[in-house]
């Protein structure tokens, strides 16, 4: 089982748990119409989840620490699934909307910080708020275009949807916090 967990935490691992997870919907498209892709829906849906487990990868090589590696995780995961879910379904309304590219400049808020933060856990915490904010900000434009109006969306899915990814953020950047006070201290008493 540890050898396992060792050859996923590689790129080669990442690139057969891609390809086993694509092949969940390969197989069921053998057995129900219910389920339809396309190749550009593999190809996008493999780049997606391979391009997420290769960040986890990478970032969190040579990080000893738990709290650290679970708000990489917490991080990359949200921005993961804020993604798919749009990609999928849109976020705004049922469906491709406009709306929906909003959430563009929230992942870029996130990839842009990250690379300006240095890595560190201080400036990933505030990439974390920032992203939460840049979520504010998408909310607030949607509802103020009147968004709401768009078919399978409301006042209420837009808020809950928002508040959902505020919060996946929030916990990102309090995880981070965390690390970073660990890494203070530890600079104190050393």
């Amino acid at each position: 089982m540890k050898s396992l967990i060792k050859f996923l935490h590689t790129l080669p691992g990442v690139g057969a748990a891609t390809l086993l997870i694509l092949s969940i919907p390969f197989i069921a498209m053998q057995f129900t119409p219910e389920v339809n892709w396309s190749a550009g829906d593999f190809i996008i849906m493999g780049i997606l989840i391979f391009a997420t487990g290769s960040a986890y990868v990478l970032l969190t090589r040579y990080t000893p620490n738990f709290i650290q590696r679970a708000a990489y995780g917490a991080a990359i995961g949200t921005t993961f699934l804020m993604v798919w879910a749009n990609l999928a379904v849109g976020l705004i309304g049922g469906g491709p909307h406009a709306g929906n590219l909003m959430y563009i400049g929230v992942v870029a808020v996130v990839i842009i910080g990250t690379f300006f933060s240095g890595f560190t856990a201080k400036g990933l915490e505030l990439t974390m708020f920032a992203a939460a904010i840049a979520l504010v900000l998408v909310a607030s434009v949607a509802l103020l275009a009147n968004m709401q109006s768009y078919p399978g969306s409301s006042v209420a899915e837009i808020i809950a949807v928002n508040a959902f990814f505020i919060f996946l953020y929030c916990i990102a950047g309090l995880l981070f916090r965390y690390v970073a006070l660990q890494q203070a201290q530890a600079k104190t008493e050393g």
